[in-house]
């Protein structure tokens, strides 16, 4: 069967692009965020994942306001990345694990998941920015399942409800008929909001204290409804339920422990507290 090997949980902020492009990882305002990567890349670089499933939101490049699906995952023998308008250069299409994403998909309508299959699907600068920040140099060398999860167009689905839904997912990594192994990432957040009356709305006290409840108490943030998480972290930074979801699938499986590999909390990167969080499966 298929190992499930950790999460990792980061921000895909658009700005961190440009910053790629442009060669700014040591400049004062962008090491503070980068200089967070190296530990993780080093344990990415012992336990080599085969395959990331990964939580993420569409910010209007597949999906749009008048149709927003609630949850969708992806199906697709390769994933293509476009232009979004936020001059971050496009990536080369990413290949997709075919048989990882129907074993996902086939778990999750069995377990009364309503979720929208797509066989064709692109991915904006939420799926492919984390692959870019966890391994720089050269192709992707991981196969990618996308799962997209709504945090745009409400009705938003409740943390409860994403945290059920990973969980599922991780029951469907761990029945995977392969031997390959497998890593999860939670693309989004923390806390940000860009408009309205609290634009530049950060709260570090619960970023942080969320951050810590994904190692002792994964289900700590399910307590809150969804317009309790958008008082408390922002507009967008309702993002972290891709964490949630990240987390929920380690919670299965023979053994459901963690250990933390590396953490980074930096503000602000645009506006935004940024958040970084590797954990390793216990087994």
């Amino acid at each position: 069967m298929a190992q499930l090997i950790g999460c990792i949980g980061t921000s895909h902020i658009p700005a961190i692009g440009g910053a790629i492009h442009k060669g700014l990882q040591q400049d004062p305002y962008w090491k503070p965020f980068f200089g967070g990567f190296p530990p993780i890349r080093e344990w990415l670089g012992r336990v080599k994942p085969d395959v990331v499933v990964m939580f993420y939101n569409d910010h209007g490049l597949n999906f749009f306001l008048d149709k927003m699906p609630t949850f969708a995952v992806g199906a697709a023998p390769q994933y293509n990345n476009a232009d979004e308008g936020w001059g971050i250069p496009t990536l080369p299409p990413f290949k997709g694990e075919l048989d990882l994403s129907w074993q996902i998909i086939n778990t999750l309508v069995e377990k009364e998941f309503d979720i929208v299959t797509c066989q064709e699907m692109l991915v904006d600068h939420a799926c492919t920015l984390p692959l870019k920040l966890l391994w720089p140099e050269g192709d992707c060398p991981v196969t990618v399942v996308p799962i997209c999860i709504n945090t745009v167009q409400f009705p938003l689905p409740k943390a409860s409800r994403v945290y059920a839904m990973g969980r599922a997912v991780g029951e469907a990594i761990a029945a995977w008929d392969s031997d390959k192994k497998v890593a999860v990432i939670g693309s989004g957040g923390l806390s940000h909001q860009l408009d309205g009356e609290r634009a530049g709305h950060i709260n570090k006290e619960f970023d942080l204290q969320f951050m810590e409840s994904l190692q002792s108490n994964p289900e700590w943030a399910t307590q809150f409804s969804i317009h309790e998480l958008v008082e408390k972290t922002g507009t967008q930074g309702v993002e972290l339920l891709m964490w949630l979801a990240m987390r929920a699938a380690l919670t299965t499986g023979p053994a459901s422990g963690v250990r933390k590999v590396h953490s980074n909390y930096h503000i602000p990167i645009s506006n935004t507290a940024t958040g970084l969080l590797a954990l390793e499966k216990i087994v």
